[in-house]
């Protein structure tokens, strides 16, 4: 990745980057068997929509960009087509946000192998 100035603006700068979609990888932390199954760069902050709340049933403290995607709510999400969350500002207040479709591609990749304890890089 490099910035690149404008020869008209030189205090304007463009990324250049040699992948047009930058990506992160979601790694099956207990199967290091599979390979990482890559998602675009937003991902990082969508993830919260999906994980369980450390300390909830069953569910560990994990470390720094490492989640717990229980496997019946994975099945839920991807059966409803959609995620609910709550607002910030209002915990009355509920939307639901459709599944995208590397969201809902995801969620069968997690289905599939069993997974539920994730790591992003």
């Amino acid at each position: 990745m490099k910035a690149l100035a404008s020869d008209d603006e030189p205090w304007i700068f463009t990324i250049s980057t040699s992948d047009p979609f930058m990506t992160v990888q979601i790694h099956a932390v207990n199967r290091p068997d599979i390979a990482p199954f890559p998602m675009p760069e937003r991902f990082v902050h969508e993830i919260t929509f999906f994980m369980a709340m450390p300390g909830e049933a069953g569910v560990p403290k994990l470390p720094a960009r490492e989640y717990w995607v229980r496997l019946t709510d994975a099945q839920g999400f991807l059966e409803e087509g959609v995620v609910r969350i709550v607002s910030p500002l209002d915990s009355d207040t509920k939307a639901e946000i459709e599944l995208s479709e590397e969201q809902e591609t995801w969620l069968e990749w997690m289905i599939k192998f069993e997974i539920e304890h994730i790591r992003i890089t």
